[in-house]
């Protein structure tokens, strides 16, 4: 649509990640102190626009400018939806959190559909397909540049995909800001159990810890639903079908462990819920590791990999939210870390690929990340529950001399 082919675009998704980082820490303070409800509404209704104007654009810095606004807005909804959930239900919102990041694979899944069937097989291999293979003319760039910002596609059915999009996100828009509208007592309720949460006297630490095991455990995930066509086929020498079908089961169990989980999640502890997928994630990475040439190997530890992986980062937010108190800025602080996490292992992966073409790079920082991962998490529950142990005690002797002090013998 701007006359441009794919990797001369790159920096789209750079403008859309540091957007999201700004977002993600914008959002981490607006939380803090503007309603919920409305601060989601205004940045899905950004969503929108920023959707709407997508088809329109004709400059390829213009696009760049609408994607980092939208990750801007997804930096805020990504931080409120978490932000919401823990603010409502507290202690008792896994299965709700669950059910969130699980709305997020399901989305991700329906929207390629979406948008194959607005575009079509034809339109996608001749207008799509053909560019990325050429490069791109001078002068078709230049009169790109010095034509008019915005103006309709040539495709039209493009246009028709991001307008659908963008009219459901508006109507979600429509709903929160009747939640705002009704001034609901029930979130005036949270705020009131929410400032009675405690905090934890390692409450920084388990922050910074936590930053970590999401840096490690969304790079990694990124990182090899990102690499495994390209390691299928010239690492393991399939062919370019079963490796798009090796890519599918990731996903697919991915998608479908973390629909699982909303159930699990109501009969699981959160903690256990990581300690099982920390041990599914660093038994399958090693055997990736192990027998990176046998087919069979490869899809069986793949779809373990992508069921281990689906439930660890919302079971993390649920797990930290019982041992303290989880506000906007460190929620945002927390995701901040699974974005850089998401931006610095695939780039660094792919130039160490680059290096090393005979060696799985991708298996090995699956397997480092599950490592590192595997080690935080005790480290996070020794420090977590140390300050409950002590306090708990406090609370029995303290309760044990109220009730001597209170005895008719006394």
């Amino acid at each position: 649509n701007v006359n441009r082919n794919i990797s001369s675009l790159s920096e789209i998704f750079v403008g859309r990640a540091f957007g999201y980082l700004s977002g993600s820490v914008l959002g981490g303070i607006l939380f803090d102190c503007m309603n919920h409800f409305l601060l989601l509404g205004v940045s899905l209704v950004t969503t929108t626009v920023g959707l709407y104007l997508i088809p329109f654009c004709k400059t390829a810095v213009l696009l760049i400018v609408v994607m980092s606004v939208i990750g801007v807005s997804f930096g805020i909804l990504d931080t409120g939806g978490n932000v919401l959930i823990l603010d409502i239900w507290g202690d008792e919102g896994a299965p709700h959190m669950q059910a969130l990041h699980f709305s997020f694979a399901l989305g991700a899944f329906l929207a390629p559909l979406l948008a194959k069937l607005a575009l079509g097989t034809t339109v996608s291999a001749e207008n799509h397909t053909e560019p990325d293979f050429q490069p791109p003319a001078a002068n078709g760039s230049s009169e790109a540049d010095s034509a008019s910002l915005f103006g309709l596609p040539d495709d039209m059915n493009l246009l028709w995909a991001y307008a659908f999009t963008g009219t459901y996100v508006f109507m979600v828009s429509v709903f929160l800001f009747a939640l705002f509208f009704k001034k609901s007592s029930r979130q005036e309720k949270s705020k009131a159990s929410a400032q009675g949460y405690r905090r934890a006297e390692y409450h920084k630490s388990l922050l910074c810890l936590l930053f970590l095991f999401f840096f490690f455990y969304v790079g990694a995930e990124v990182t090899y639903g990102s690499y495994v066509f390209s390691f299928a086929t010239t690492h393991a020498g399939m062919e370019e079908r079963e490796a798009a079908g090796l890519n599918s089961i990731f996903w697919g169990t991915f998608a479908a462990c973390r629909g699982l989980a909303i159930f699990f999640a109501t009969c699981l502890q959160p903690g256990t819920m990581i300690v099982l997928s920390n041990i599914g994630s660093l038994a399958s990475s090693l055997f990736l590791v192990l027998f990176n040439k046998s087919p069979l190997c490869l899809w069986i530890a793949t779809s373990v990999y992508g069921a281990s992986m689906a439930a660890m980062f919302p079971s993390g937010i649920s797990w930290i939210e019982q041992y303290t108190a989880i506000n906007g800025k460190s929620a945002a602080f927390i995701l901040i870390g699974g974005a850089l996490g998401q931006m610095a292992t695939p780039a660094i992966v792919g130039v160490v690929q680059g290096q090393y073409l005979d060696l799985p790079v991708v298996l090995y920082s699956c397997l480092v990340s599950a490592i590192f991962t595997a080690v935080l998490f005790p480290v996070m529950y020794k420090l977590a529950t140390l300050p409950l142990d002590h306090q708990r005690k406090e609370d029995i002797k303290s309760k044990k001399q109220k009730a001597l002090l209170s005895s008719p013998r006394i």
